[in-house]
């Protein structure tokens, strides 16, 4: 009985060599549907992704949708993919997208499918555009070339949080024998409930984000020069349209990266985040057309880095803190300029990650807005955006220090194509008061305190490894008690979000949601420091953010410098002891 000759010969070659410890791998146990989603390389067998597991998984969505949706089949779900393929086992995100499509289709459900590959920030603007009851992106974002995965969307615009990660999980267990015709996924061209909304959205997202654009007369004269790389990606033609949206000459595409390539053959890993190594082709083509910022997508364009060519020729590479405090002082600064309503400045909103720089809570603190933080990930900031302006609040800006923006109210998620084009007015706008972004950025630590952080991870394998390690941390110097200390910086507060433990609160428990699945604690020092430790939910890393927060005045950015340094020296080897437990280091 195969459906997939590819991932048939995988499993009949691995019977054949008898091998047992291999069939375990991919047989043993099922991916696990979390808010996430799914994540995993492509292939045969129920731990990856494959045709199978994708019928498996949409009968099981569409069944929860069904429950929760008495009007399902009438405004029905969006399906969106990026260029993501695997060879041996014939799985790509567009046969992906396809079998999900015929899924719904044959249980009478309307399906609006992308024709073509679009940017992840398009799937939550469709839910919302065409308020339909949820949206599936098939892509894994900037992971290695192997992997893929399965994003999904709730009728509120915003990626799914608990308990429907539990209710969908458990409706894929319920609904694991595919339906009839499952595998046909030609049928869904003849049905009258299969839609396109590629054209539709590529007029009226561009539409939406010109309500950003406040400086088209700038826009339209500068001669500041950008280059752009959607690094093998979907981004490329999508920022093109942006820049035209806004006025601004097309930035100068990578050629070697321009295109969509399953293989990313230019780089080792897909991901902006690493830094230099990604950008190497960008600063090449900078030099040769006189570019002076780069703006960096990951493949499925949710994600934005900024490069900027400093006075000394040298290229800085901005963190996501740092973008995410030029950003939020240019979208608040926008909003002050053009609102010309002071008294709305009570009902307006910034919100960041717990693990992002706390400089946006700074920034409304002098100038009378509302700051928020929200657990990891942009779930939880669309979520609760979709909150606030449901209670007629404006959500102006959302940042995480993983370099995603939300610069945008129209997609509740981060969105690399918006984040590109307002970067570039807001640089456009600066060149004209003769200023860089990094002198701008300098002028924000001025005026609101600086806020220097720093970021980096251990790698572990082994799970009683990490909960040993935490487990170290909550008895540190006996039964419950937690560090005191870190080395010679004193431990002044200490919230734990795995068991719900908050010092600061009066009754020691901890407001924001906790989980105890997951490992996070975060440690406030009375310098002034902030050290969060986590485990990540998609990779074996053991995750750390620190940040040095200090008040507007104090600017001597070498000594603080030096105090970060040392606070993270100490935090790795009092707290990680990567010696004793024998973690391998984040490798540049």
């Amino acid at each position: 009985y195969q459906q997939n000759p590819n991932t048939y010969a995988i499993v009949k070659e691995l019977l054949a060599e008898g091998s047992a410890g291999e069939l375990q791998k991919y047989f043993g146990s099922r991916m696990e549907f979390g808010t996430a989603g799914l994540r995993a390389a492509m292939g045969a067998g129920i731990s990856h992704m494959n045709d199978l597991t994708i019928i498996q998984t949409t009968q099981g969505f569409c069944r929860y949708l069904e429950k929760n949706f008495s009007d399902l089949k009438k405004r029905g779900v969006v399906i969106g993919f990026d260029a993501r393929a695997h060879l041996s086992s014939g799985g790509s995100s567009k046969r992906f997208a396809r079998l999900a499509a015929n899924t719904f289709i044959s249980q009478g459900v309307p399906v609006y499918l992308f024709s073509d590959i679009i940017p992840t920030p398009f799937v939550p603007y469709t839910v919302t555009h065409l308020k339909l009851c949820a949206g599936i992106m098939v892509t894994a974002s900037h992971n290695p070339k192997q992997d893929n995965g399965y994003k999904v969307y709730w009728a509120n615009g915003a990626q799914i949080i608990s308990p429907h990660d539990k209710g969908i999980s458990q409706a894929i267990e319920e609904n694991q024998e595919p339906w009839p015709q499952a595998w046909d996924d030609k049928l869904i061209e003849s049905s009258p409930l299969l839609h396109d909304p590629y054209a539709m959205v590529n007029k009226e997202y561009f539409k939406d984000i010109q309500k950003q654009c406040f400086y088209r007369n700038i826009n339209k004269e500068t001669n500041l020069k950008f280059v752009h790389t959607s690094v093998h990606g979907v981004g490329h033609k999508f920022v093109q349209l942006a820049f035209k949206a806004f006025d601004l000459s097309p930035p100068f595409a990578v050629p070697e990266q321009k295109d969509p390539d399953p293989d990313f053959p230019t780089v080792k890993y897909p991901n902006p985040e690493e830094g230099k190594g990604v950008l190497t082709l960008s600063f090449a083509l900078a030099e040769k057309d006189g570019a002076k910022i780069i703006l960096a997508n990951d493949p499925d364009a949710d994600r934005l880095a900024v490069a900027e060519k400093q006075e000394s020729g040298e290229w800085k590479v901005f963190s996501g803190n740092e973008l995410g405090a030029l950003l939020g002082w240019w979208i608040f600064t926008c909003w002050k300029n053009n609102s010309g309503d002071t008294h709305a400045i009570k009902d307006v909103y910034m919100l960041s990650s717990t693990v992002s720089s706390k400089i946006l809570r700074a920034i409304a603190l002098k100038e009378g807005f509302h700051f928020e933080e929200t657990l990891t990930g942009f779930k939880w900031m669309g979520n609760r955006a979709k909150q606030l302006m449901d209670q007629g609040k404006s959500v102006l800006f959302a940042f995480e220090e993983a370099i995603g923006y939300m610069c945008c109210p129209a997609v509740l998620d981060k969105d690399g194509v918006s984040a590109a084009v307002i970067t570039a007015e807001m640089a456009s706008f600066l060149a004209t008061r003769n200023l860089s972004l990094s002198q701008q950025l300098k002028a924000v630590y001025d005026e609101y305190g600086f806020h220097l952080t720093k970021a980096s991870y251990f790698i572990c394998h082994d799970p009683k490894v990490i909960q040993q390690l935490f487990d170290n941390l909550r008895n540190f110097d006996g039964k419950n008690t937690y560090p005191k200390s870190c080395g010679r910086f004193k431990v002044s507060g200490i919230r734990d979000l795995t068991t719900g433990y908050d010092s600061s609160q009066p009754d020691q428990k901890a407001i924001l949601p906790t989980s105890k699945s997951s490992q996070m604690i975060t440690f406030t020092f009375a310098n002034g420091g902030v050290a969060t430790m986590r485990t990540s939910g998609t990779e074996p890393k053991i995750k750390y953010y620190s940040e040095l927060c200090a008040p507007p005045g104090n600017s001597d950015v070498e000594q603080l410098k030096k105090e970060l340094d040392e606070l993270v020296n100490a935090l790795e080897k009092h707290f990680f002891q990567p010696e004793k437990n024998k973690l391998q280091r984040k490798t540049e």
